[in-house]
């Protein structure tokens, strides 16, 4: 008897390690380059937050690889003979995850939401008049005025993209994160296994519907093939990587440049380019208090510093990873020209004409406080370059470590730098998402309204909206070749140069997307 008891506990505990293993092939697990703070993708531009908004929303345009909008939740779009009115009709059968129909009323509060929030958003909702619909699946855009680059507004692909969230939930504050993550994307967000600085969950949605034919950046098919996504945070670097090559782990964003070798010569991993546009390395300015609200020490400091410092620290010194770029937008971008030739770096080296120059900047000793963010591979190395670099040009720099949390919640400060306040942060943007005057948050005039640092330049914002007005190819490079010119003169952020991050994976693994941010959906295991 006490045998045959026995027996169909013996055969429990030989199914658990098949059962184990079938799980985990049906799981992909990736680690993430920093902890997801902010869960909200359209309240927060950290590239962490707007991965997160792509497995749980979706949105009603995408992108393909020529940065082209491509219908996704849409059907497709109409616009008036005279500009001033857009219909889009929503593909049929698309729901939330908490499985009530989209409907075109969500898709105006949405949009409504996101334009309150993001730079492209902010130009498009000031020529929206109103929006009503027909019927569920038809939202129709009255617009005040004609604005031609629609779809290339609700259809961007990085820095608060215009996801598509329940209207009860659109309805929120604009300046307050959603925080009850419901979307109609492939996968759902799951809250209750939430452990902040450990684990992030999704489940796969069943009820998702994936347009036909084969993805490209943020647009097709998008087909989820595993049931579970898991975020593990790991903090050290060193130690995600060895649980990707012991496969603890399926995939590490971002490969720091020092532990590629490890790695590279590996069978059961895979490193590839993670973005073909490449990611820009950017210094940010706080133009609210001194001394960094005087644009000649901002001009100074474009002066004194040197673009392979910052890049060689976050590609192990590979120059075939990284490209200098002398402009204030992407050179990975087709068109933009390097007319910062002769304004980047021209006083590096020089010590005289360094501390000549710096004595008509008329700096008098201010405290330059640079937050940095030590948590991030790629952005850490840059405030040790930048506070090494000013100190030698003669500034009173004070370099405070933290993570990149806190980070995010210090630079909402407008507090003199020598009272809990910043002076300068640096962070990354893929090319894609700053590659033209309307998109390049990094240069946007929009003062408190705009991204931290609060630029303001009532000329940029007047190019700006001119730029997006203009039709004719040549008008439009005219106005850029304006902005950049007067990007230059003002300096409201000091680009660093362009890396090529790398992405490692399981060699089992098939179908990974490129792009600016790691995609989850197309992925499979082989």
């Amino acid at each position: 008897m006490l045998a045959a008891a026995s027996l169909p506990l013996a055969g429990a505990t030989l199914a658990r390690p098949a059962l184990a293993q079938s799980r985990r092939a049906a799981t992909l697990r990736l680690v993430p380059s920093t902890d997801l703070v902010s869960l909200d993708p359209v309240f927060s531009t950290a590239l962490v937050a707007v991965q997160h908004g792509y497995h749980v929303f979706d949105t009603l345009y995408g992108v393909d690889a020529k940065m082209r909008p491509q219908p996704q939740m849409a059907e497709g779009a109409s616009v008036s003979d005279d500009g001033r009115v857009w219909s889009i009709r929503l593909r049929e059968g698309l729901r939330f995850h908490d499985n009530t129909p989209v409907r075109a009323a969500d898709c105006a509060a949405s949009l409504e939401r996101w334009s309150r929030r993001d730079t492209f958003g902010r130009a498009y909702g000031a020529a929206v008049d109103r929006y009503d619909s027909s019927d569920d699946r038809v939202l129709r855009i009255h617009l005040k005025r004609p604005f031609p680059r629609l779809l290339d507004a609700i259809g961007k692909p990085h820095s608060s993209p215009a996801f598509i969230m329940p209207e009860r939930l659109a309805r929120a504050a604009p300046d307050q994160p959603v925080t009850e993550m419901v979307g109609s994307g492939p996968y759902r967000f799951l809250a209750d296994e939430l452990d902040s600085g450990n684990l992030v969950a999704y489940a796969r949605f069943d009820g998702y519907k994936p347009r036909a034919g084969a993805p490209e950046w943020t647009s097709g098919g998008k087909v989820a093939n595993f049931e579970r996504v898991e975020w593990r945070i790991i903090a050290d670097k060193a130690t995600g990587v060895a649980a990707l090559q012991q496969g603890e782990v399926d995939w590490v964003e971002n490969l720091p440049a020092d532990l590629e070798p490890l790695v590279a010569r590996s069978r059961q991993v895979k490193v590839e380019n993670a973005d073909p546009l490449g990611t820009e390395l950017v210094m940010r300015f706080n133009h609210s208090v001194a001394p960094f609200n005087n644009p000649a020490l901002r001009r100074f400091v474009m002066a004194v510093v040197q673009q392979p410092d910052y890049l060689a620290t976050v590609t192990g010194g590979n120059s075939q990873d990284w490209r200098e770029c002398k402009a204030m937008f992407p050179c990975t971008i087709p068109g933009v020209e390097e007319l910062g030739r002769e304004d980047f770096s021209s006083l590096a080296g020089d010590p005289a004409r360094m501390a000549e120059a710096l004595k008509r900047t008329g700096y008098a000793g201010e405290k330059v406080v640079i937050i940095n963010a030590a948590d991030s591979a790629a952005i850490a190395p840059l405030g040790l370059v930048t506070a090494d670099r000013l100190r030698r040009a003669g500034l009173n720099v004070d370099l405070q470590d933290m993570d990149w949390g806190t980070l995010l919640q210090r630079r909402l400060s407008k507090a003199p730098a020598d009272q809990g306040g910043w002076s300068i942060y640096h962070s990354t943007w893929p090319g894609i998402a700053i590659a033209n005057p309307v998109l390049n948050t990094t240069i946007r005039g929009e003062g408190a309204a705009g991204w931290p640092g609060w630029y303001e330049s009532a000329e940029m914002e007047r190019l700006t909206a001119e730029w997006l007005s203009a039709t004719a190819d040549a008008e439009r490079e005219r106005l850029m070749r304006e902005a950049h010119a007067l990007a230059l003169r003002d300096v409201p952020s000091l680009p660093l140069g362009i890396y090529f991050p790398k992405t490692a994976y399981r060699a089992d693994l098939q179908g990974v997307l490129g792009g600016s941010v790691r995609y989850p959906w197309n992925v499979r295991r082989v």
